[in-house]
């Protein structure tokens, strides 16, 4: 009996000593992700010296998404991801309300229409950069110009004539023409305002993004997380940022993205997986927003390749693949299948001249074309789990048709790398705009292939409708030639319409600010927890 209570003792205390050292485990690898981005802010930001505390849980976020921003240079880029970064850092002379999708004043104090072709505009006062510059008319007019140099921006940077300075804080806009979309370009990343100082210093905003936003920049440690910290000195009383530190975890796969909600390691996730939608709805301790959606999800093919060149295939193409089912896979059924090229949802918008699911027709099509289906053998891009499984029922709708199609997976920077060059035969994406001429202008226009046309169509009576519509300033004339361009598309078939989506986000229901707008807006400055 001695022996045995001597044994007990011993283990007893091994047990203890390897508790211990357990519990020291715990805490360096719960200290591990803050002492890297600690280490990575030293590094970029050289202002920042000391290492801080970890900051309380009212005082910080951690918002998971799926992909990585391809550059934090607003000009720069035609993907959602780098926008919500741009959101964070910078600001236009106008941002969308999120209930009405209208364009209203972010930088501008005041404005007016003079006359057909000329507005004028007044910021407000004591804007302050990051940098502690104050914003004045110059920064404003360097900005729109230099905006004019990159080719992701020129779908919002080429209505306008002359950007003329009146005083420090009051400048007029002079536009090619009457130009219905003006406010609406002011408020897209495209026209973004940064200090004239760095432009003409040469600055990389992409690796120095410094703008008047609600946060600063801290730290890109690639393929992990981007790190800001709020910006004291916001001049947007109305949207004064109360958490302090922003962390944005990438997290590709959809379930993870799950798991690090359920076990706190995020607090809002943007990319819910459509899959683990009614999980989070029925869980305790969390919240969805849901609005209907004006995201458009697209087979794209590109109609530079001459196997895609002929309308006549696209619509084969078109009338084989079963939407509903791709519905039902790629997004668990949580969306819209679409017959127009358009989202239905804008003002004007016809599935006049679409086609729908029609194995039939389809193959009659092809015979029109004198196309072989056995010829049609091509590879589709995709990204994202969703996109994958959209590709894979699209695969096996062609596949029943004798139409070889592979699927080819990238992440997104090169997906969209190779998208933008025209490297591509297919893939699989998509397309929101909070107004129906700039999704019409940024997916069927000459202009902007190469940004986000994906289908590299180019049609001159769809440019030219579109540019007459966007000078037309009656709303029913406008409407009427709307109708006639979505007329047009449909029978085009630049591309293979999917599906829209509902917009989901979901969060800890402590957290508060999150109202979403149809087109994925958020006030990420609006964010707080409850008391």
């Amino acid at each position: 009996m001695k022996n045995l209570k001597k044994l007990a003792a011993l283990l007893l205390t091994v047990l203890m000593v390897f508790a211990l050292f357990a519990a020291c485990g715990k805490d360096e690898n719960q200290n591990e992700e803050t002492e890297k981005i600690d280490d990575t802010q030293i590094q970029q930001n050289e202002e920042n010296q000391t290492e801080e505390q970890e900051p309380a849980h009212e005082d910080k976020i951690v918002i998971a998404l799926a992909t990585e921003p391809t550059s934090l240079n607003p000009y720069d880029h035609a993907a959602v991801v780098s926008g919500y970064m741009n959101q964070l850092t910078y600001n236009r002379l106008f941002t969308y309300d999120i209930e009405t999708l209208q364009p209203v004043p972010d930088l501008v104090e005041s404005y007016e229409n003079v006359d057909e072709v000329t507005w004028r505009f007044t910021l407000k006062e004591n804007i302050q950069f990051h940098d502690g510059t104050v914003m004045t008319s110059e920064d404003v007019k360097a900005s729109m110009e230099f905006a004019r140099s990159f080719t992701s921006s020129n779908k919002y940077t080429g209505f306008w004539q002359s950007v003329d300075i009146v005083d420090d804080r009051t400048f007029t806009i002079t536009t090619n023409g009457p130009y219905a979309l003006i406010l609406d370009d002011l408020a897209a990343n495209g026209n973004t305002i940064v200090p004239k100082h760095l432009i003409d210093e040469g600055n990389d905003f992409n690796q120095n993004p410094i703008g008047s936003g609600p946060y600063k920049f801290v730290a890109w440690d690639l393929g992990t997380s981007l790190t800001f910290v709020k910006n004291d000195n916001y001049f947007d009383t109305e949207h004064q940022p109360q958490i302090t530190d922003m962390v944005w975890r990438i997290i590709p796969e959809g379930s993870s993205r799950t798991i690090a909600l359920e076990t706190g390691e995020a607090d809002l996730i943007i990319d819910v997986e459509s899959t683990d939608v009614e999980r989070i709805r029925s869980a305790e301790g969390f919240e969805l927003e849901e609005v209907d959606g004006l995201r458009m999800a697209f087979f794209s093919v590109n109609n530079e390749n001459p196997m895609f060149s002929n309308p006549l295939v696209r619509k084969a193409l078109n009338a084989l693949i079963d939407k509903e089912a791709v519905v039902q896979v790629a997004v668990n059924g949580q969306g819209v299948a679409s017959v127009s090229m358009n989202p239905i949802a804008y003002m004007g918008v016809t599935e006049e001249g679409a086609d729908v699911y029609d194995p039939d027709k389809a193959m009659e099509y092809l015979r029109q074309a004198n196309v072989d289906p056995a010829d049609l053998h091509f590879t589709c891009m995709a990204y994202t789990d969703e996109t994958r499984r959209s590709a894979e029922v699209i695969q096996g709708c062609l596949q029943q048709a004798g139409i070889t199609m592979e699927i080819e997976s990238l992440d997104f920077a090169a997906w969209l790398e190779r998208l933008l060059a025209g490297d591509f035969e297919a893939a699989v994406g998509g397309f929101s705009s909070s107004n129906v001429l700039t999704y019409m202008r940024g997916l069927w226009h000459t202009s902007t292939i190469g940004a986000t046309n994906n289908a590299r169509i180019s049609d001159p009576q769809i440019d030219s409708l579109i540019e007459q519509a966007e000078a037309t300033l009656d709303e029913a004339a406008r409407t009427e030639i709307i109708t006639q361009i979505s007329k047009l598309t449909n029978e085009a078939t630049p591309f293979i319409p999917l599906y829209t989506t509902s917009v989901i986000r979901a969060f800890n229901a402590d957290l508060q600010g999150t109202a979403v707008s149809a087109a994925g807006l958020m006030y990420y400055s609006d964010l707080c927890w409850a008391d």
